[in-house]
């Protein structure tokens, strides 16, 4: 039997990079109302399944290297993942 893995990979704005749709969101919370708002950063979000053909660790290494790679700009952006089994 195989076993998929799914990846999830969430990618943001390092911290030394403005975000203005941040700020835009922010502004426009703040308009509606709602209080205690320190920052608001925004970022991506992607969900992979891997066909199970990879151990942990090949797997870990193969999203890593996808992030890298193909859905981070490195200049700029930032990336964690998590792979549940």
């Amino acid at each position: 039997m195989t076993m998929f893995m799914k990846a999830y990979v969430y990618v943001s704005l390092k911290k030394s990079v403005l975000d203005p749709q941040g700020k835009t969101i922010q502004g426009a919370l703040n308009k509606m109302g709602y209080q205690g708002l320190q920052d608001v950063r925004q970022g991506k979000y992607f969900e992979i399944t891997l066909n199970g053909g990879l151990s942990k660790d090949q797997a870990q290494a193969e999203v890593e290297r996808i992030a890298r790679e193909v859905l981070t700009n490195p200049v700029i952006e930032e990336f964690r993942f998590s792979l549940e089994e």
